[in-house]
């Protein structure tokens, strides 16, 4: 089986070609520190080749969600120093994900501040889950060009700071409709500077984001994920396939590890612009993958069987697994003996207690 064989992603080795996707479960305390949990919840899926944490905040200024991590406070990053200390003992390699929410935010949880975004463009068509229940999208306060540089500076020391921590790596979360996302997309970006209007210009923060991270952490220690024809939070735009192929081209020119190549939810269907073939399950593997200079993990919706079928295609050299690794934390085992899985609780994955987070049992067969 392909995905039970070994790799190796930049200067690691991995056990096997299965990755557990990054995922928010909103267990930490106000401050976004994470706790004793947090550590049981990584070293149970420790057998995994490739944990991604879930989405952690750069800065006080990347919040988005209450009660997730963040990386830059000295409390925050001791917390994950026993994190990654903990999945190293079980031989477990962890990479943490870098994330700033930009418009997906809220004032509440902001100090009542706005969030901010490359355009005042609020989301349409969804609420935000808040502390204090879920509430329309505020419109954001554009970026300065100031602000934009200062928050490329802070996924800079964001890596630093991962480093220091422990992890064996960064990912820049530039998919799900976040802020690297939004300055991608019409629909969040109407600026008429250097970093809009233009496909070049609106890849601009994205590529100068990438430069900073290859530049602190090393160019074998960063990765991104990216989610080329996926609408959540409002992404929407005029030429998709134009926009990623420029990406992933001066991407190609960077010298890093790895692309997270996620396929769109069936969730949010792609509008009729995107293509006639944006209905097929593996489209963007093919039409964006093969493009990717890098080592390319293929993301979202893959069971046993499509994880195993998109490996031999030879595009993909990893498959990251999202829900799977919530409910089977052992889930390569599971693989290896063909062992039923246990389904995950919707109702507790996205805050509370032990509860659907580290009280799923391991397989006993």
């Amino acid at each position: 089986m392909k995905l039970l064989e070994q790799a190796q992603l930049g200067g690691v080795n991995l056990k096997n070609r299965m990755a557990m996707a990054a995922m928010t479960r909103g267990r930490t305390d106000m401050n976004g520190v994470v706790g004793d949990m947090t550590v049981e919840y990584y070293t149970q899926r420790a057998g995994a080749g490739l944990m991604l944490t879930e989405s952690i905040r750069i800065s006080e200024e990347a919040t988005g969600s209450p009660f997730t991590p963040g990386i830059f406070t000295a409390e925050q990053i001791e917390a994950w120093k026993k994190v990654t200390r903990a999945v190293h003992d079980k031989g477990g390699v962890i990479i943490a994900q870098l994330w700033h929410t930009g418009r997906v935010g809220h004032s509440v949880d902001r100090n009542g501040k706005l969030p901010l975004a490359p355009s005042p463009l609020a989301i349409r068509g969804m609420q935000h889950f808040t502390s204090r229940g879920r509430k329309d999208y505020e419109i954001p306060q554009e970026m300065t060009i100031p602000e934009i540089r200062q928050t490329i500076k802070d996924f800079g020391q964001a890596a630093k700071n991962a480093i220091a921590a422990g992890f064996d790596g960064v990912q820049l979360h530039a998919a799900n409709g976040y802020l690297p996302n939004q300055f991608l997309a019409e629909s969040a970006n109407q600026r008429t500077d250097d970093y809009g209007g233009s496909i070049p210009n609106k890849a601009r923060f994205v590529l100068e984001v990438m430069q900073e991270l290859i530049s602190v952490a090393g160019s074998e220690k960063v990765g991104i994920k990216i989610s080329p024809f996926h609408t959540y939070g409002d992404i929407l735009l005029d030429d998709p396939a134009a926009t990623y192929t420029y990406l992933i081209e001066e991407l190609n020119k960077l010298d890093f590890a790895y692309v997270e190549l996620m396929r769109r939810s069936t969730y949010f269907p792609a509008p009729e612009h995107y293509g006639r073939n944006s209905d097929r399950d593996d489209n963007e593997i093919e039409l964006f993958g093969r493009k990717i200079r890098h080592t390319v993990i293929a993301n979202a919706g893959y069971d046993k069987a499509s994880a195993e079928a998109e490996l031999e295609k030879g595009i993909a050299k990893l498959i990251s697994f999202g829900k799977l690794y919530i409910a089977n934390p052992d889930l390569p085992e599971r693989f290896k003996k063909n062992a039923a899985l246990s389904e995950p609780d919707r109702a507790t994955m996205y805050g509370g207690g032990k509860q659907g987070y580290i009280d799923y049992p391991v397989w006993q067969g």
